[in-house]
């Protein structure tokens, strides 16, 4: 596992707060792991979202 991303018994207690869960109306994010961890990632080094890497997707 990568030292920066969230554990999986990390991402189990912050799931249930985080909008677009398949059981809200309407639409849904696609991913709100990987959003949350390019949030983490931006926050962490204070860099730009145009900079933001790779491996977060477009």
């Amino acid at each position: 596992m990568d030292r920066y991303c969230l554990a999986d018994t990390q991402w189990a207690k912050i799931e249930p707060l985080c909008l677009g869960k398949a059981a809200d109306p309407g639409r849904t994010g696609g991913d709100g792991r990987m959003f949350l961890e390019a949030v983490l990632w931006i926050a962490r080094t204070g860099r730009p979202w145009r900079d933001l890497a790779p491996s977060f997707g477009n």
